[in-house]
């Protein structure tokens, strides 16, 4: 009898084991995946390349931004605030003479973006936030009318969808990359142009498929200015 009772408790006790690591082992199956990552890349980034990663753990929040197609930036707004391609853009709103330093008033509406009201428009995102001297290269606005003419070459902006090597292959990059090598800041999420915005921002490394354009200014002479003789 003793050694009949001690094979049904053995079996007993191996059941309830059973039983606990079974729900040990589910409950921990419910657990969403968890993906360490290092705080540091073993593997060292290419300087000129490493500006791409800069707003990567942004990435995929941009994937997910709603786009409000009331308010959304184009290319000819984009082009119109600059004097010519490449050029920085121009300030369209008012701005306080104090108040005309990166981290005192810039940075604090462009350096993640966003809808503003005061306005009724995105905010672009700038891709050196570093450089807190904004007024340095950008200057406000104080007219809407053209300036005067001039025979001084003004480069046409690059063409969208026409520049890739092959038919469905990725397109290249028409712009110069000293100070744009932040990608995402100008490609991604709402305040992005929507003839650039980019589908797929969380493909972070986007160098690994888009080259710049490396072919040749065009030599566009010696410069004249109207009506004045070159001595």
């Amino acid at each position: 009898m003793k050694k009949r009772l001690g094979i049904i408790s053995l079996f007993v006790i191996l059941f309830i084991a059973f039983i606990v690591v079974w729900n040990i082992s589910y409950q921990a199956g419910r657990e969403e995946a968890y993906v360490p990552v290092e705080a540091k890349s073993s593997v060292d980034l290419i300087p000129s390349e490493s500006g791409v990663f800069e707003r990567s753990e942004y990435a995929l929040d941009y994937a997910n931004m709603p786009v409000d197609i009331n308010h959304e930036r184009s290319l000819n707004n984009y082009y119109d605030n600059r004097a010519f391609h490449g050029a920085p853009p121009s300030i369209p709103h008012p701005v306080e003479d104090e108040c005309n330093m990166g981290d005192n008033a810039c940075l604090k509406c462009h350096q993640n973006g966003g809808y503003v009201e005061k306005f009724k428009a995105y905010t672009p995102v700038t891709p050196h936030p570093e450089m807190i001297n904004c007024r340095q290269c950008h200057v406000p606005q104080h007219t809407d009318k053209l300036f005067k003419g001039t025979n001084f070459y003004k480069a046409e902006a690059p063409k969208v969808g026409v520049n890739s090597a092959l038919q469905g292959s990725p397109p290249v990059i028409p712009h110069q990359v000293q100070m744009h090598e932040n990608c995402l800041s100008c490609h991604a999420g709402p305040s992005a142009p929507r003839e650039i915005r980019v589908s797929h921002p969380e493909r972070i490394n986007c160098r690994q498929c888009h080259v710049p354009n490396n072919k040749e200014v065009k030599d566009i002479g010696i410069f004249k200015r109207a009506n004045h003789e070159i001595q």
